[in-house]
């Protein structure tokens, strides 16, 4: 006799055992000669190692079906088990899964929705730092999480810390009251948005209190070494020189980051420059870093945004012609006027 254990960590074991284990009760009728004894998030098969076999292929089945839409009756459930053809089986599977980056709660599928958005998952594959560039709305946050997400589900990485400068956008938040984590939530919401779309809540929750997802500002990663881990720096344009140096040295053992940034969006003090600049500059050329630039065909959000974001490029063009002629204008003059009489 043989046995084994089957973890459930991608999925809701409720969904999979479901209410008062009727459907673990469907399992083990449809594999009699079977000891399944289903605890917490583990399944225990006992048997021969040609029924434990079936059972786990039908079993992963059942568990891909879940991470792409969450909920599963007991009649698709039973369905799954009962198909023994390749049609019922490949009804099932998804076709295309390399296509698919994460299943998300309720059926939801995320995937690279364009081209640039294609390529930076490629890059990311390939590389062990990539940065993203372009503007808002171009799916640069989104597509890193998935793709940390993934890495995640997949056991590539052991957890995943997203980070992001702690910089307000253009107004003052003042005296914001609680305690330390309810003081720079609000930095750092995007990033709680793009998690909500892909882990279940309960799950996330989990993932959440035994830090196996950890969400921190930028200044919280100085003295860290980061290993087994998928790092995010979101809105990078915001990292100081300084700052953008500490992040990429925080890389240790079996890590990957994705570093996302907009250049026209930068919020730091007049008086500090963006780092994200001068990185991308210098960081060029090195073997394992990749550079993808996104623009307003990669918006994925409502249909005006990617009108604004051209309208946006158009006055800052127009308005750079202006203070180069300027520019011209006043050196013509002073030329002239300190020549000879």
């Amino acid at each position: 006799m043989t046995e084994t254990i089957i973890n459930l960590e991608t999925v809701n074991p409720i969904e999979f055992f479901g209410v008062n284990n009727g459907k673990l009760d469907l399992l083990k009728k449809k594999f009699p000669l079977l000891k399944i004894l289903g605890r917490g998030t583990q399944i225990k098969l006992s048997g021969s190692p040609e029924q434990i076999e079936f059972a786990k292929e039908k079993i992963g089945l059942v568990v891909q079906y879940l991470e792409r839409n969450g909920h599963l009756s007991e009649n698709y459930f039973e369905t799954i088990l009962g198909g023994d053809d390749a049609e019922t089986v490949d009804a099932f599977v998804e076709r295309n899964p390399n296509d698919v980056l994460v299943f998300g709660p309720n059926g939801k599928t995320v995937r690279a929705r364009t081209q640039n958005q294609k390529r930076m998952v490629s890059a990311a594959d390939t590389n062990d730092i990539v940065f993203a560039l372009g503007p808002a709305g171009t799916g640069k946050t989104y597509t890193a999480v998935a793709l940390a997400v993934r890495a995640l589900k997949n056991k590539s990485v052991k957890k995943i810390i997203l980070t992001r400068p702690a910089v307000e956008a253009g107004e003052s938040l003042g005296f914001l009251p609680g305690d330390l984590k309810e003081k720079i939530d609000p930095y750092l919401r995007p990033l709680y948005d793009a998690l909500d779309d892909m882990i279940p809540a309960d799950k996330l929750g989990y993932y959440m209190s035994t830090r196996t997802i950890e969400i921190a500002p930028l200044a919280y990663m100085r003295g860290r070494t980061l290993d087994n881990a998928y790092i995010i720096l979101d809105e990078a344009q915001n990292s100081t020189d300084l700052q953008l140096k500490m992040f990429l040295t925080r890389i240790g053992a079996n890590a990957k980051a994705i570093i996302t940034g907009d250049m026209t969006q930068v919020d730091l003090p007049k008086s500090q420059r963006s780092g994200l600049e001068k990185a991308t500059r210098i960081l060029k050329n090195i073997n394992g870093i990749a550079h993808i630039e996104l623009d307003e065909e990669d918006v994925v959000r409502h249909r005006l945004v990617k009108a604004i974001i051209k309208a946006y490029d158009k006055e800052k063009e127009k308005e750079n012609a202006e203070e180069e002629a300027y520019q011209a204008q006043r050196k013509e003059y002073f030329r002239n006027r300190d020549k000879p009489q």
